[in-house]
């Protein structure tokens, strides 16, 4: 009798990372349903409550990133670490992985390097098109690394790169033939243009901003509007506006169903996230990118412009969106080639697979 293959998953943070290791778990589960999959995750991220949820067992470690903002809370960074690679290693010794895999977070870097001084066969999944300080690092004695863009050998070593493009939530992007149901549901008309703005589930400063600022543009121009907000801007924003602030705008806190928040849009306002962006290209809808300059190495700049080299995204920066987006969207909306051309483009670089493509690497590893 063949005994079970086992794997580690680690990583998280956000739900750009938590979303693709967990597609990899269910696409690995699917491969082999005997298999035993354990996450490993940072104590106190969202991750310890998301992987449970999708019905799988996770381990925290007690550790952090560098703090940008606290050099108090830094001091605790290489105490928290050795403390974190101690536990991976035990972890290790207890559940004897055949492999391990990265998904990148806080987490990932413990984890992977106790996998390397256990000479367990690593994978990393790099989401974004500009590897961060860890993944590069690891990457060194990673088995193989999957990647999402072009062009990722100025991180990695070249023969161990595999262009996999990044798991996405199927259910998110099973958009076809719903988009009367999509209609139905946001209370909208088929006789007029659709935006929809995703600013992820906290939301987007810059995003909301925009909108507010252009939103008489959008009601002149008789364009239908549904805005997601993110969490931590709906309160302030629905005072200010009103519950029915008017008939062609659907303010919403979150999107439940992002399939048909996804169906109702004739053009889609985003920031360029690497989930999002794998998803936007199944999609093949016209976008409009506002990378969120907040995040590590810029990399939703370096996300975005991947697409605007391909013709695939218009690019509006940070800085320029309160002045410029909606005027943009107003334009794209009546450009009806430049849809088409974004919309062929951006399809074209989707890779809808990527979680099978990676699940069936992760297992060439494990059977050695």
């Amino acid at each position: 009798m063949l005994k079970a293959k086992r794997i580690i998953i680690s990583g998280g943070g956000t739900g750009g990372h938590i979303f693709p290791a967990i597609a990899i778990a269910n696409a690995l589960k699917k491969l082999d349903p005997a298999i035993e999959i354990l996450f490993v995750g940072a104590t106190g991220r969202m991750e310890m409550e998301k992987v449970p949820a999708a019905g799988y067992k996770i381990i925290g470690l007690d550790i952090q990133g560098i703090q940008r903002k606290s050099i108090l809370k830094n001091l605790m960074f290489p105490v928290k670490l050795v403390k974190s690679v101690r536990m991976a290693i035990q972890i290790i010794k207890d559940f004897k992985p055949d492999a391990a895999v990265g998904v990148g977070g806080y987490a990932s870097g413990p984890l992977l390097y106790a996998a390397s001084l256990k000479n367990i066969p690593y994978l990393i999944q790099e989401q974004n098109s500009y590897a961060g300080v860890t993944n590069k690092w690891l990457g060194k004695k990673a088995q193989k690394i999957c990647v999402a863009f072009d062009g990722m050998q100025q991180f990695f070593p070249f023969k161990n790169i595999i262009k996999t493009g990044n798991p996405i939530r199927r259910e998110s992007v099973n958009i076809a033939g719903k988009h009367m149901q999509a209609l139905e549901l946001y209370k909208l008309s088929a006789f007029k243009k659709t935006v929809l703005v995703i600013g992820g589930s906290l939301g987007a400063r810059t995003l909301n901003e925009s909108i507010m600022a252009g939103l008489d543009k959008l009601i002149a121009a008789d364009v239908q509007l549904v805005w997601q907000t993110g969490k931590f801007y709906y309160k302030g924003i629905i005072e200010e506006l009103g519950e029915n602030y008017h008939e062609n705008v659907r303010i919403m806190e979150f999107l439940n169903r992002m399939d048909l928040a996804y169906a109702a849009a004739d053009i889609i306002i985003s920031r360029a996230g690497a989930g999002t962006i794998a998803e936007l290209c199944v999609i093949k809808k016209p976008v409009v990118l506002v990378p969120s300059p907040n995040v590590a190495e810029d990399h939703q700049t370096k996300n975005a412009m991947a697409l605007v080299q391909e013709n695939a995204a218009v690019f509006i920066a940070d800085k320029d969106a309160e002045a410029n987006l909606v005027d943009r969207v107003l334009e794209l909306l009546n450009n009806k080639e430049e849809q088409k051309k974004l919309s062929n483009n951006i399809g074209k670089m989707a890779m809808p697979d990527a979680d099978e493509v990676i699940a069936n690497e992760v297992m060439k590893l494990a059977h050695g």
